[in-house]
């Protein structure tokens, strides 16, 4: 493999005069203006526009994209037949449909797919509380429908300019309101009941479109509101009222009879919204039309607001049959931004935040990070250094509706469900400190608006639960305060989306391909910004017949931790978080209890997968023979950033010899070597990471079936590269040239 390519190497001859000349003039300005570097630190920013746009996953809009964790993750997680993920079956039955992810072609409507199901019914049946096998079942095989580059040119080109998040989830897996409504407070459910440990209903939560949606036309001044769902609003503090209550300026751009009857507004949920009389600042910000001509002129005149809010119409809004398709809405956040680039003073100093509130009901491969779930038993997979036991929707009692708020067929847990986090969904930073085609694969969520907010500002969102605190970014690995001048890649015009839409509308409906193929993703990688994880898990085998597993965070940010057992796919997988600077001890499973008929007893295979490609593959017998066997071999790692390796440490822990081969899974950085530990000796071996961007893939392989599979990228506090097997095939490895990098100049 070529040497990790340096930043300035990734954008040389990136951009040709001609490239330069054909971009709009408000995105030459957005590229071209300097950020405002005064202190090199998050208060060098003076102003934060987000825009929330509908129902689109992330492997529905950026799967095949070049460096990010899409269709081509070499390490997707199983399903319940131990297929890859992307196998997604249409029922538990026997022979039941499987449908992979499948291209939106353009000789079909494909500007206008249909909308699925998303309620938080459907939502979690397709989730599974991690299995995630059934999303064709609960949402229609039209879930695994997927766009690329050709159809999604200004929304590629927008995160391929400057950073797009590959870990940013939805709240919950569920519908608008509970997600927009955690957008603008942190939590769709009460933050102080969920502190003493209460599960929230329908009464104290948002787990369904019920709060937002309104009758009518908005008169000035004053409103009456008449919900289509009655219902209590909530009375905690949201973004906007810390705002207030802290002098900081703010407002809503939006069209009060055309934000699709209140649904876009996730304040309206709120009792300082809906009684706010005309002349407060509530009202006058958060309850009046104020258009996008209304944002250019307060940019224009160096009069915007510090955080600012962009709704969108129903027709702006990208949301699958609104109808709105992904041109209109591209366009849409297109004259934001050129509102937002119409002064480059202004400019200088601004963050665009261009995000979406959840899934619809499209498919999303990656692992949800959340709370650990309760199978049907009641018994809770997994375990936290924190309490969580307020962080569950409780279904079992409810005020706003007659019947459940689940599935009928959701029977793999009970009435205790995760408030989230939810799927990916697409999440881009725009700002002139964001500028240079990273990507972030730090875990967010729609609480990190909240948390980065704090950051930035100084307030309080006393929503934002201890967990999400612990888990969630509050972005700022987003943003080179210090030196980010640098980079000028091409945004494309999507002005002429109206006849693009017309066209599409006269194609034959989007179907599902009767010939399945497996998705592919751009090979190749992407500049990836430096991450506060330094994760690690060990696991140990006793003569009971017991492994171990011990999970530990050295890292600043909390992590969660999923496992999958191979031999029990049918469970849900336990999920496991960890604090900053913490270690979860002493979870185990017994070898000898699996009900699994095709493995002997005693076996084991654990898959644990973290953020940003973390994974160890756990497996073995502790059975030879018949017989609980006596040599229970061990490993352990170490990062050496100083010396940007990898120390390994093998013990045979037992009165036998014990040979090992260590070998590259991935990145051809050496040949297979054989090693013998004697008797209660330790063995290390050095694992350069020097030739890969700080991305590692091994396996060590001993007797009896002994196996440890580790693979992720050392954080070093460097930036560094998106892993180079991205969109690659990983196993095996027939065509050495796949592996080469290509060319920079």
């Amino acid at each position: 493999m070529a040497n990790e390519p340096t930043r300035r190497g990734l954008f040389k001859g990136a951009m040709t005069t001609a490239a330069v000349a054909a971009l709009p003039a408000s995105i030459r300005k957005a590229l071209a203006t300097n950020a405002a570097v005064t202190t090199g630190t998050i208060k060098d920013i003076k102003h934060v526009v987000i825009l929330m746009q509908e129902n689109r996953a992330f492997d529905h809009y950026y799967g095949t994209m070049r460096g990010v964790r899409g269709f081509g993750d070499p390490f997707p997680h199983p399903t319940v037949t131990g297929q890859p993920v992307w196998y997604q079956l249409s029922g538990p039955e026997p022979g039941a449909t499987t449908t992979l992810p499948f291209p939106i072609l353009q000789t079909e409507n494909w500007a206008f797919p249909p909308d699925l199901d998303h309620s938080f019914a459907t939502q979690q049946g397709a989730w599974g509380q991690g299995q995630a096998s059934y999303w064709p079942q609960y949402k229609s095989a039209y879930t695994m429908g997927h766009y690329t580059r050709a159809e999604l040119p200004f929304q590629f080109a927008l995160a391929e300019a400057f950073t797009i998040g590959d870990d940013y989830h939805c709240a919950l897996a569920s519908c608008t309101d509970p997600n927009r409504i955690s957008h603008v407070c942190g939590s769709s459910w009460d933050p102080v009941l969920a502190a003493q440990g209460t599960p929230c209903t329908d009464a104290d939560g948002e787990v369904n479109n019920l709060r937002c949606w309104v009758n009518g036309t908005w008169p000035t001044p004053g409103y009456s509101y008449n919900l289509i769902a009655p219902n209590q609003p909530f009375t905690w503090p949201n973004i906007a009222d810390q705002l207030t209550a802290a002098g900081i300026s703010w407002r809503i751009y939006q069209d009060m009879n055309n934000n699709w009857t209140g649904a876009m507004n996730g304040f309206l949920a709120f009792e300082s919204f809906r009684t706010a009389e005309p002349g407060s600042t509530i009202y006058e910000n958060g309850m009046t039309t104020w258009t996008i001509a209304d944002l250019q002129a307060a940019v224009e005149s160096n009069t915007l607001a510090t955080v600012n809010w962009v709704l969108p119409s129903a027709a702006e809004s990208e949301h699958p049959g609104a109808p709105c398709s992904p041109t209109h809405g591209g366009y849409f956040a297109e004259t934001v931004l050129e509102a937002l680039t119409s002064n480059p003073e202004v400019w200088a100093s601004t963050v665009f935040i261009l995000n979406f509130d959840e899934n619809d009901g499209y498919f999303d491969h990656a692992l949800a990070p959340a709370v650990p779930s309760y199978d049907i038993n009641g018994e809770l997979q997994g375990k936290t250094t924190m309490n969580t036991a307020g962080l569950y929707f409780n279904n079992a009692v409810r005020t706003y509706s007659s019947g459940s708020y689940l599935s009928g067929s959701d029977t793999i847990s009970g009435d205790l469900r995760p408030w989230g986090l939810g799927a990916r969904v697409p999440f881009t930073v725009v700002s002139p400190f964001s500028k240079g085609g990273w990507v972030n694969s730090e875990v967010a969520s729609h609480a990190s608006i909240g948390l980065f907010l704090e950051k930035w500002l100084g307030i309080t969102v006393p929503a934002i639960s201890d967990w999400h605190r612990a888990v969630c970014s509050n972005l700022t690995t987003f943003f080179d305060f210090k030196t980010p001048n640098d980079g000028f890649p091409n945004l494309p015009d999507l002005s002429g989306y109206a006849a693009s839409d017309q066209a599409s509308e006269q194609l034959p409906p989007v179907e599902v391909p009767a010939n399945q193929e497996l998705p592919t993703q751009e090979p190749g990688f992407a500049p990836s910004r430096a991450l506060p994880y330094i994760l690690d898990t060990i696991a140990r085998t006793d003569a009971a017949g017991v492994v171990t597993l011990d999970f530990i965070n050295l890292g600043l940010i909390g992590a969660v931790f999923h496992v999958y057992d191979m031999l029990n796919l049918n469970r849900i997988p336990r999920r496991y978080t960890v604090g900053a600077l913490k270690t979860l001890s002493d979870d185990y499973w017994n070898t000898l209890a699996t009900n699994n008929v095709s493995a002997p007893q005693g076996t084991y295979n654990l898959w644990v997968y973290g953020p940003h490609g973390f994974v160890r593959n756990f497996r073995g017998r502790v059975m030879k023979e018949g017989k609980l066997d006596l040599v229970h071999p061990h490993v352990e790692l170490a990062y050496d950033t100083e010396r940007t390796g990898i120390q390994i440490s093998l013990r045979s822990n037992a009165r036998e010899t014990v040979s090992f081969t260590l070998a590259d899974n991935a990145y051809r950085t050496r040949d297979p070597e054989t090693i013998t530990v004697h008797p209660d000796e330790t063995v290390t071996r050095f694992w350069s990471v020097k030739g890969s961007g700080n991305w590692y893939d091994f396996s060590i392989k001993g007797e009896n079936g002994f196996h440890r599979r580790f693979a992720g990228r050392m954080e070093d506090g460097k930036d560094h590269i998106t892993d180079p097997m991205m969109g690659r095939p990983i196993a095996p490895y027939t065509d050495p040239a796949l592996l080469k990098e290509p060319e920079l100049v």
